[in-house]
């Protein structure tokens, strides 16, 4: 392992993924921590990481404040809404670039889901660029995601992209073409990136904290409320969830590697993933709701069961995840983790922690800070 002192440029700081690299880097490193973030001024950039400093660490924030540079920008706007002397800044320090920042809503269209994921790495790469002609870029990182493989039966390797795959929104493609743009960039002087995929994220196995209520906690709270008789679900199907710490400590030994270069990297759950009738089973008995039945797609849609319409559009984006084939090889990131003491512990050993901190948490609707639930989970 090598490991460089040089800044590192960190997009996406005040998201899930974000935040706790974010957090990896100031109580593992002395780097110093650029951050690019969405907001009208250099004030308002301060405020936001201000208050993501004091979630991710509570009183002890103060500490870490003068290691973390905030600067304005929107990585929709050209140039990724930076002035010259801010861009100038990046491209003169950044030895690291880890993109993170992106849309992770299923909702959106093709459009909408290209302008901030494909556009926004469009931009993250020109930057990554200049930093790379100025002879300062060690690596370029992008934060994609294993549903890149989209509709692909069957195992999908870490070397695998363009399988001949569909998506099952845009989300996922716009992460697909991201990549693909990334693999492109650099022309005769090749960009020197690593690609890391996560699967579906959850909170903290040991603190069950989360900053997203999403994708695996939709359906985990109409379970809670018992709204689903039965679900659209092939119960052997896999579905591949990995803890935020996992995640976070997997991109962060990637990424300090000085190993990887021009790599892909798995950060699933691959053979210790569960099913989603495993997940079904321990969240009904966690809320001592009757099992919903698991039915085919078309079983489902054959009979009415009593959901209302409002809850089976909700649900339509979730849905295809709990009747594919998709498995993910993460070969290459085991043989890079294992060594460091990181691996995947198995949905189930950690379920009741994620819904502890759910239900304490009120689905979101009164965020717990993480500070606060680490010292809750350690007392």
């Amino acid at each position: 392992m090598t490991r460089s002192d040089g800044a590192v440029l960190l997009t996406g700081a005040t998201g899930f993924v974000g935040m706790e690299l974010l957090a990896r880097y100031l109580e593992r490193t002395e780097r110093p921590i650029l951050t690019v973030v969405r907001a009208d001024s250099e004030e308002g950039a301060r405020e936001r990481i201000d208050a993501v400093l004091a979630n991710l660490f509570g009183d002890r924030a103060g500490r870490h404040a003068d290691r973390v540079t905030a600067l304005a920008g929107d990585l929709t706007a050209p140039g990724l809404g930076l002035g010259r002397k801010s861009s100038d800044l990046l491209a003169a320090e950044a030895t690291m670039i880890v993109h993170c920042a992106a849309s992770v809503s299923f909702g959106l269209s093709l459009e909408q889901s290209r302008a901030i994921n494909l556009e926004g790495t469009r931009r993250m790469l020109e930057l990554a660029g200049r930093a790379q002609e100025r002879g300062v870029l060690e690596r370029y990182a992008q934060v994609s995601t294993a549903f890149v493989a989209g509709t692909h039966p069957g195992r999908f390797h870490e070397c695998d992209l363009d399988v001949g795959q569909s998506f099952h929104n845009s989300y996922e493609q716009s992460k697909f073409e991201s990549e693909q743009l990334v693999r492109s960039w650099g022309g005769r002087d090749p960009l020197p990136y690593t690609i890391l995929r996560p699967s579906i994220v959850v909170g903290d196995r040991n603190s069950g904290w989360t900053a997203a209520f999403n994708v695996l906690y939709w359906p985990l709270r109409a379970l809670a409320r018992g709204l689903f008789p039965a679900v659209p679900a092939i119960p052997s199907s896999p579905v591949d969830v990995v803890s935020i710490d996992y995640v976070a400590d997997g991109i962060y030994e990637l990424c300090e590697s000085s190993d990887g270069i021009r790599q892909t990297y798995h950060l699933t759950a691959g053979n210790r993933a569960s099913t989603i009738a495993e997940i079904a089973e321990l969240a009904s008995a966690y809320f001592q709701q009757p099992l919903p039945r698991l039915l085919s797609p078309a079983e489902f849609m054959a009979a009415d069961h009593g959901v209302p319409r409002s809850l089976l559009e909700e649900g339509a984006m979730y849905f295809p995840y709990f009747s594919g084939t998709t498995t993910f090889d993460d070969a290459m990131s085991r043989a890079e983790l294992d060594p460091a003491g990181i691996g995947v512990t198995p949905l189930r050993e950690y379920m009741s922690r994620l819904l502890d901190y759910a239900t304490w948490a009120r689905w979101g609707k009164h965020p717990i800070p993480r500070a606060e639930a680490a010292a809750y989970a350690g007392a």
